[in-house]
């Protein structure tokens, strides 16, 4: 590459040559002589002076070219940028990847809550996919605008009240808002259809004349949230979240070896109403053979196909399915309940959307409420959603979030707020709070409130920002104890059980993608806040292995590792 020697030092070079002609002209010969050695002598030292300089130069700019050309990883770019990060623990983290060898990439960020310092940073800037991360985002804001005392109501309606004799001339309407904990069967504090049905007959209500309908009209939106695939759909973590939802809509099918070879498998459903039409082609095999189950639910139905060969002798497993509308299944176990509980009802189950036709949309403005339940607090809820993990839980979270406030943080086109599902008015609110709290979501891409949609995108820093602002909301004891603790409980139960007590974090996984997020206490008692985030890690148990050993160096940074 050919250097360009800058103007000024080529009319260095060319200067003494105008001079030497001037001063022949105007001098006397033995003036010109001793003039003239004087001028060669400067002449020179100025030749040495500039032949050092650009000597000089053409280094230095050959250094800034390579520099140039030789990219230098964010991790140190955003290391040396933050002349508060404890170089120290920079160094130890950064092992722990590069010593991996694990073909992934990683994204962590490290700051003090006492001060806000950022102690470590690597490509936290970046957009990662968060998977259940992103049930951080749902759970805080929610938290946070609607408060922990927040409450979910199912109702039963009818168009008009019982007649003396009990009599209802009509539907009775099932009512959903969005509840996460509705059961079929009364179980503590939380609602259930049984405990509704006891409201019904003890009001005096003894005949329906018509149906039950299933009405899940409360949300607006797509039935599942953008980027989910098809084949998680079957799963009890890809649940529809209706406003209807009944028994987290899952069931469980277990299944078990007969005591002959040749003989079908046992294949149960529970609970078992019927509701469910299962085809079992499964089989007994030989006492050595492999098990070589497989099942499916049809997308849109209630068809479930066992098949394959157990193995005489097998241990029996379960495995949970989703159920495919959840409102008609609660219309049909609500009318199973009340025929046990001695009210009779003539018509069938359906149910109801907000695609119903204008006309036969259902006003609970204009109805009777015969019986409610109100679900447990949102901040048990959130409890259960992030210790258990719950997708279905996240979801109807976010829908809530943007029922309650999405009027209020509308779509710049106005044409588009009129049909913008809940769950899209939910995200708007997620990102209008981040920026309120002063976090960038340039880099932010928000399509579910539960994280198994595989186009959500955050970035470690805005978690770990986020993280940090509620610890200033008035719901920050809720959030904090919401999270899995080390070594304990939740889905941290197994993980990490030297730091039981110090590190309470939310974690995510999904194919090829890891994360944990959250609280770690040092061991000088610093409150650290922390995001790491792996994806593309192709190894997903290597990669979980390695999430782990940087939490616990983060909390294991202190005194010995030059805290300050």
């Amino acid at each position: 590459m050919t250097q360009r020697v800058p103007y000024w030092r080529l009319a260095a070079l060319r200067l003494y040559l105008p001079v030497s002609i001037s001063i022949r002209r105007l001098l006397p010969l033995k003036t010109q002589f001793q003039t003239a050695g004087l001028l060669i002598g400067a002449i020179l030292c100025l030749i040495l002076i500039t032949v050092f300089l650009a000597s000089q130069d053409p280094a230095g700019l050959a250094k800034e070219d390579k520099t140039a050309r030789k990219s230098v990883s964010p991790a140190k770019q955003e290391q040396k940028a933050s002349s508060s990060g404890d170089v120290t623990l920079a160094h130890e983290l950064d092992q722990i990847i590069e010593k991996s060898n694990l073909q992934a990439r990683w994204g962590v960020f490290v700051m003090s809550q006492k001060d806000g310092r950022v102690l470590y940073s690597r490509d936290a800037d970046r957009s990662f996919t968060p998977a259940s991360n992103m049930k951080l985002y749902t759970t805080a804001v929610a938290l946070d605008l609607l408060g922990g005392d927040y409450r979910w109501r199912t109702s039963v309606y009818a168009e008009k009240p019982s007649d003396v004799n009990g009599v209802i001339d009509g539907d009775l309407i099932l009512y959903g808002r969005g509840a996460p904990d509705l059961l079929s069967h009364a179980k503590g504090e939380s609602p259930s259809l049984e405990k509704l049905a006891d409201q019904l007959y003890q009001s005096g209500i003894r005949h329906v004349r018509g149906g039950i309908v299933g009405d899940n009209s409360y949300f607006r939106g797509a039935l599942f949230g953008l980027g989910w695939q098809w084949n998680d759909l079957q799963w009890y973590f890809g649940a529809e979240p209706s406003a209807l939802s009944i028994d987290e809509n899952s069931i469980e099918v277990t299944m078990s070896p007969a005591t002959k070879k040749g003989e079908s498998a046992n294949v149960v459903v529970t609970p078992n109403q019927n509701f469910v039409r299962l085809t079992n082609n499964a089989s007994t095999g030989e006492q050595n053979a492999i098990t070589t189950i497989g099942i499916i639910r049809g997308l849109s139905d209630n068809d479930v196909r066992v098949w394959g060969d157990f193995p005489v002798g097998g241990h029996a497993f379960s495995a949970f399915l989703s159920v495919h509308d959840p409102a008609l299944w609660a219309a049909t176990l609500l009318k199973q309940t009340l025929t046990a509980r001695g009210i009779t009802v003539d018509g069938k189950a359906r149910s109801r959307d907000f695609r119903t036709a204008e006309a036969e949309q259902f006003d609970p403005l204009k109805a009777t409420e015969l019986a409610y339940q109100d679900s447990q607090s949102l901040g048990e809820i959130v409890r259960r959603t992030n210790k258990e993990s719950n997708n279905l839980f996240a979801e109807l979270i976010l829908r809530t979030v943007g029922k309650e406030r999405g009027t209020s943080v509308p779509d710049p086109d106005p044409r588009k707020n009129a049909m913008r599902g809940d769950d899209e008015a939910g995200a708007a609110v997620i990102r209008w709070w981040l920026e309120s709290k002063g976090i960038t979501t340039k880099s932010v891409a928000i399509h579910d409130g539960s994280g198994l949609s595989r186009l959500d995108l955050v970035t470690p820093e805005a978690t770990g920002r986020l993280l940090l602002a509620m610890t200033n909301s008035k719901a920050a004891a809720l959030f904090h104890d919401s999270l899995p603790i080390a070594g304990h409980d939740g889905t941290l139960g197994s993980r990490l059980k030297k730091m039981t007590g110090r590190i309470f974090a939310k974690t995510g996984t999904l194919t090829y993608t890891h994360s944990l997020s959250g609280y770690a206490t040092s061991q000088d008692s610093q409150i650290l806040v922390f995001s790491i985030v792996s994806n593309d890690a192709i190894s997903d148990r290597g990669a979980a292995a390695i999430v782990d050993d940087l939490a616990t160096a983060i909390a294991e940074f202190g005194p010995g590792q030059g805290a300050n």
